[in-house]
C-alpha cells in the first residue's frame, strides 16, 4: 500500500539539494521504524518516489513524496500517527503537513503534476525598484504571444519559446498573498507555471524580468494535477493533516 506525504522545505534545509533531501528521509524512516517496503535484488532499496525536484535555494510548503509500505497504514500507526512520527526526525524547516493512502494504478507525482504556483518575493535593492515597473513587466509577458529564450542542452544552446509554460502571473498585494511576506520595500509575484513540456524554472523568469533570481525568496505554494477535467493537489482536501511537530532542544 503506498502513502503520499506533502511536507515543508524551509529555511537553512532549503540550500540541500534534491538528493541529499532524499537522504534525509530514507533516514528519518528508518529512525521512526516505519515498515517501508523494499525492491527485490542483490542491493534492496527502499520503495520511495518523490514529486518535481524543488531548486536548490527554493522553499515550498507544498512538496510531496510516495511510500511503498509493506503493511497497510493503520497497521503503520494511521496517517496521522506517520505523520507525527516522521515530523521530529526530518531536519528543522522539513515537516510533514498532511499523510493520505494513494488508490491502486495512481501515476507517479513525476508524471502527475502539470503545473506549480509560486511565490517570489522581491526587494527593491535586487529588482525593479518602482511597483509600476514591475506590473508593466507584468503585463508585457502577458501580452507576448512568444518569449524566445536561449538555454543550454546536452552542451548545445538552443532556443525555446517559454510563453506556453507561464500560465498565470501577477503583482500579489495585502490578502493575495498566502505565504512570502517582505521586511523591507518590494514586491512579491504569484506565478504559475506550467511543468510539462520543457516546463520553465522561476529563476529563468525572473531573468527575463530583469531581476536577479539570486537576491528573490521563492517558495512553492502548490502543485496541481488534473482528474477528470478538473485540477486538485496530490492530496485531496479534506486528507488527514498532521500533527503539531514537536522537537527536542538541541
Amino acid at each position: 500500500m503506498k502513502v503520499r506525504f506533502r511536507f515543508t522545505k524551509q529555511g537553512k534545509v532549503r540550500w540541500t539539494s534534491h538528493r541529499d533531501v532524499a537522504r534525509m528521509w530514507e533516514r528519518a524512516l528508518r529512525r521512526a521504524v516505519i515498515p517501508v517496503a523494499y525492491s527485490e535484488g542483490f542491493s534492496p532499496r527502499p520503495k520511495i518516489s518523490f514529486g518535481l525536484a524543488l531548486p536548490t535555494g527554493a522553499e515550498s510548503v507544498a512538496e510531496y513524496l510516495d511510500v511503498e509500505l509493506a503493511v497497510g497504514p493503520e497497521e503503520a500507526g494511521g496517517p496521522a500517527g506517520l505523520a507525527g512520527a516522521l515530523s521530529p526526525m526530518l531536519p528543522e524547516g522539513m515537516d510533514v503537513t498532511a499523510v493520505a493512502p494513494t488508490g491502486p494504478g495512481e501515476p507517479s507525482l513525476q508524471h502527475d503534476v502539470v503545473a506549480c504556483r509560486w511565490e517570489i518575493g522581491i526587494p527593491s535593492d535586487v529588482g525593479i525598484d518602482q511597483p509600476e515597473g514591475l506590473e508593466e513587466a507584468v503585463a508585457e509577458v502577458l501580452a507576448a504571444e512568444e518569449i524566445v529564450v536561449t538555454r543550454e542542452r546536452k552542451g548545445q544552446p538552443v532556443t525555446d519559446d517559454i510563453r506556453p509554460s507561464i500560465l498565470a502571473l501577477s503583482a500579489l498585494s495585502g490578502p493575495e498573498r498566502s505565504v512570502v511576506t517582505l521586511t523591507g520595500p518590494g514586491r512579491v509575484l504569484g506565478v504559475e507555471l506550467a511543468t510539462v513540456g520543457r516546463g520553465l524554472r522561476p529563476a529563468e523568469l525572473l531573468t527575463h524580468l530583469g531581476v536577479d533570481p539570486a537576491g528573490v525568496r521563492t517558495v512553492r505554494t502548490h502543485q496541481w494535477i488534473e482528474r477528470d477535467g478538473a485540477r486538485r493537489e496530490p492530496i485531496p482536501a479534506g486528507a488527514t493533516d498532521a500533527p503539531p511537530v514537536e522537537r527536542q532542544a538541541s
